[in-house]
């Protein structure tokens, strides 16, 4: 069974962990830890809910490096936590140089539609310029959370296949000097 490790960004009060505890058991310091099936392959999933707050930089650096997959959280009914996204972003590029393929862009509370602030074209404008995936959700519906965790693991698992096939190139193209 394979474990994939994926941390989940964004400001205080966007649903970060209304999205993770709706179907994850809670371990320990806002890890979750589930067994799952995806694709009919059993996995271990690892979650680390992030705080949003400034102050805890340095902790989400470390998330950031043990991490292997991201989920960039805003809330559809709060402007300033969509345009705090870049700054995450940034943030996982900065510790570490990821593959923008592995990070999805999640805009959550998508069942509050009388109280929307950013719409869902602005989002999938920045998931383009981020080169990254796109989804709306709401942890309150249960609209979209598993689909957003399960499409990141199959992000990971795509890398992984790559990462194989070139070590597997890499092995075939040795130079023997004599």
């Amino acid at each position: 069974m394979f474990l994939y490790k994926i941390v989940v960004l964004g400001e205080g009060g966007v649903g970060k962990t209304s999205l993770t505890i709706q179907t994850y058991d809670p371990t320990i310091e806002d890890s979750y830890r589930k067994q799952v099936v995806i694709d009919d392959r059993p996995c271990m999933l690892e979650i680390w809910d992030t705080a949003g707050q400034e102050q805890y930089t340095a902790l989400r650096d470390r998330w950031i490096r043990e991490g292997e997959g991201f989920l960039l959280v805003y809330s559809i009914s709060s402007r300033p936590t969509f345009e705090r996204i870049k700054q995450f972003h940034d943030q996982i590029i900065r510790v570490k140089d990821i593959d923008p393929a592995l990070v999805m862009l999640v805009g959550n509370k998508c069942d509050r539609i009388t109280e929307r602030e950013v719409s869902r074209e602005e989002a999938m404008n920045l998931a383009r310029r981020l080169r990254c995936d796109f989804i709306e959700s709401s942890a309150k519906a249960s609209v979209n959370v598993h689909k957003a965790f399960y499409d990141v693991v199959r992000m990971i698992r795509k890398h992984r296949e790559r990462d194989r096939e070139s070590t597997k190139t890499k092995k075939k193209m040795k130079c023997i000097i004599l």
